[in-house]
């Protein structure tokens, strides 16, 4: 079967810039793990309630790319995604956390169902579907996984602490992973992007995303397509001695 990996969140934003990359260079990042050549490798990928713009996806990648409903709130999903992926699709060789949700409060205005949303939806999920894949990963001994995280894992942003919180997590259970894989031939990597405009950071006022942006060295700033690229990286070849890593993507940010 062909190798496929699954993006979550994969319809927009990050995520879809992810699957466009996999796709246009998908069969350097396969032969990695065991791809079968060009033209082989699949992306299966993720979507919570937005199915117009997953059919958009599919349809554009000319049958190389399936979507799938996944909503993080749902702790059952994942091993049944897993399993339809490469029952349907293809063998997985690569996992992409890249599905999220953030909800904006100061702590002390944060209620308990909030902040367990947040960490539940955005750590938890990514547990969860790292658990899913590592079975069928683990039987081959081989794969890659990597995990978005975010630049308010390691620098402090009002509002956000149960987001960042939870992308801090994900940081700590990249470098776990990787030390209780590896001897599997498994990679296990994070990228932590800085500010990227999607439609999940549309909602800010302009003074928050030029607080957020004011730091950055690079005055081009950070596009979606520049996080893909360096996932796609540490899922390929090129990348076949990195894990436990973080790559950050933020035009300098945190220099």
């Amino acid at each position: 079967m062909s190798p496929t990996y699954l993006v979550t969140g994969g319809s927009r934003g990050i995520g879809r810039a992810v699957v466009e990359t996999l796709l246009a260079g998908g069969a350097e990042a396969g032969e990695a793990e065991g791809g079968e050549g060009v033209g082989q490798v699949r992306v299966a990928f993720t979507y919570r309630s937005d199915e117009a713009a997953a059919r958009e996806v599919e349809e554009a990648s000319q049958g190389r790319a399936r979507a799938f409903q996944l909503d993080l709130a749902d702790p059952e999903r994942p091993e049944d995604l897993a399993r339809q992926v490469e029952d349907e699709v293809g063998e997985i060789v690569g996992l992409v956390n890249n599905a999220g949700l953030r909800r904006e409060a100061i702590l002390a205005m944060t209620s308990d169902a909030d902040w367990q949303a947040v960490v539940d939806g955005n750590l938890g999920g990514a547990f969860r579907c790292c658990r899913a894949v590592l079975r069928w990963m683990v039987s081959r001994r081989r794969g890659g996984i990597v995990n978005v995280s975010s630049l308010s894992a390691s620098h402090g942003v009002a509002g956000q602490a149960s987001y960042a919180a939870a992308k801090a997590g994900m940081l700590a259970m990249t470098r776990v992973l990787a030390r209780e894989v590896g001897s599997r031939g498994i990679r296990v990597n994070s990228v932590m992007p800085g500010f990227v405009a999607t439609d999940m950071t549309a909602d800010l006022p302009q003074h928050r995303v030029e607080a957020l942006t004011a730091g950055q060295c690079l005055k081009r700033g950070v596009a979606a397509s520049d996080v893909a690229d360096a996932v796609a990286f540490l899922l390929s070849p090129r990348a076949a001695a990195i894990t436990g890593h973080t790559l950050v993507v933020d035009a300098g940010t945190s220099a």
